[in-house]
């Protein structure tokens, strides 16, 4: 274990990645996890629908679907309670002394967004040694990686969470940080959503977070793929989109899936410090009680207009 955490550090520090909390590289490319896969420590996490895993799947991977790592329906973004979170991880037999890789699909760049969320979810849960299949399942069948289909049997874990709480920003801590001079918002969602034009089914108003600044998820990606971008390309990115980087940033969303994305690429990838998630998001925000600070909302006759033409097509 000690000669492979060692080689990990040594590809972090190739690649310009900030590992203080984890040896570990955030990103593995297919051939790095080929080489890798077969090392006991290692623990592959196929976040794909179960149905796609069963079809074919990286020879040692265990099957673990986004929905398991997501919150209810109507606020998706919102974590599961940790006593479930944790008995999952516990089941998949990752603790302290395992380095886990998590694989989705690699179909687009929304679909890096699970890998992100499931990442952020066990270093939250207090887990370090992590890292995300770059490109997904379908840069490894892109590279003529072997598959199968046996499913593979693990021991549990006896892991206990220590949870990571400057990871997670709630409602409270985002309504008090949206004056503070030295906090950035970041909205990592489409334009469109970002200036009020749609909105999510999750969302009760259109618009973003009172003095957000938008970053879209898709910028870090080479593309039309879910090739995440080389580590001065990610920094060339955040220097372009945001100012000075804050004393604390906040991604979100609208369910805390393309801002995960956002928070790896500024926190994992480019290294600035004091990078968290909001995880409910809008979701959360719009569906509070009383009516949180808001920008770009459309007048109330925009929306029932908008309302009307979406019934109508």
């Amino acid at each position: 274990m000690k000669r492979f955490s060692l080689m990990f550090a040594a590809a972090a520090i190739a690649a310009g990645a900030s590992f203080g909390a984890h040896a570990a590289a955030p990103l593995l490319t297919p051939a790095e996890l080929n080489s890798a896969r077969t090392d006991a420590s290692v623990r592959i996490i196929d976040i794909r629908p179960a149905q796609e895993y069963a079809a074919n799947h990286i020879p040692g991977a265990l099957s673990a679907p986004y929905g398991q790592w997501r919150g209810p329906a109507d606020n998706p973004g919102q974590l599961p309670p940790v006593d479930k979170l944790a008995e999952l991880v516990r089941s998949l037999g990752v603790d302290q002394g395992i380095h886990a890789v998590v694989v989705s699909s690699g179909a687009d760049a929304t679909d890096f967004g699970s890998s992100a969320r499931v990442y952020w979810t066990l270093k939250y849960l207090g887990l370090s040694e992590l890292s995300i299949l770059n490109g997904g399942v379908k840069a490894w069948t892109d590279a003529g990686l072997p598959q199968d289909q046996a499913v593979p049997t693990v021991a549990a874990s006896s892991y206990q969470p220590v949870l990571d709480r400057s990871l997670i920003a709630t409602q409270d801590h985002v309504l008090a940080q949206i004056d503070n001079p030295k906090a950035q918002l970041v909205d990592a969602r489409p334009s469109n959503f970002f200036r009020g034009e749609v909105k999510a089914p999750t969302a009760k108003v259109p618009g973003t977070i009172h003095k957000a600044l938008n970053l879209e998820h898709s910028k870090w990606f080479k593309p039309g793929t879910a090739i995440f971008v080389s580590p001065e390309e990610a920094k060339a990115i955040a220097a372009s989109s945001l100012p000075e980087p804050a004393d604390e940033t906040i991604s979100f969303c609208n369910t805390g899936h393309w801002a995960a994305t956002d928070w790896f690429a500024l926190s994992e990838v480019v290294g600035q410090k004091n990078v968290s998630l909001y995880p409910a998001s809008l979701a959360d925000w719009t569906q509070a009680p009383q009516a949180l600070p808001m920008d770009n909302v459309p007048g109330r006759g925009q929306q029932i207009l908008k309302s009307l033409k979406d019934l109508v097509s």
